[in-house]
């Protein structure tokens, strides 16, 4: 299962971002953070290194 970022707690700091192995988060207008849930692998390595601890599993 992809995890997925909780936009209204993420401050658009991008280290989740940084290190996605896969490269499937992006950044949009507002520098909040997206994850393509198709490219998702679920490694966990973005919810591990978020410093708000926004990106969960759903």
């Amino acid at each position: 299962m992809p995890r997925k970022i909780n936009k209204s707690d993420c401050i658009g700091c991008g280290t989740c971002q940084r290190v996605c192995i896969i490269g499937c988060i992006t950044q949009e207008e507002n520098r909040k953070r997206l994850i393509n849930e198709s490219g998702c692998v679920d490694c966990g390595a973005c919810q591990l290194t978020c410093p708000k601890k926004c990106i969960s599993r759903y």
